[in-house]
């Protein structure tokens, strides 16, 4: 296959491409957490260790803008966020499964334990 530009970027394959949409430290469990339901941008925020609140907003906004998941509001006071997934989400999360448990299966072969 030959190499390709999206968003000024060169890319030299269909991999590389589909983990610079997904990949990185946050992106793959915010799509694990709303995979099964819609989460609030303060769960989401608890449940990941050690996320930023820049870094959870700027990963939010690509999930968002690459239409992964959707992003809505409710006109309450206070404003309630909630963040969905799509369905080029779920086809991600079957992705994100199974890189889990080849995670979880890799860990054991190195003696690590999984939390």
């Amino acid at each position: 296959m030959p190499n390709f530009i999206s968003d000024n970027h060169l890319f030299h394959n269909p991999v590389e491409f589909a983990l610079s949409k997904i990949g990185g430290t946050y992106k793959m469990p915010i799509l694990w957490r709303v995979k099964d339901k819609p989460w609030r941008y303060s769960e989401l925020a608890g449940s990941i260790p050690h996320i930023s609140h820049r870094m959870l907003s700027k990963c939010l906004k690509e999930l968002t803008e690459d239409g992964f998941i959707t992003k809505e509001i409710f006109p309450e006071v206070p404003p309630r966020t909630e963040y969905s997934i799509t369905e080029r989400g779920k086809r991600a999360s079957e992705i994100v499964a199974i890189l889990r448990n080849y995670g979880t299966e890799l860990m054991h072969d190195y003696g690590i334990k999984s939390h």
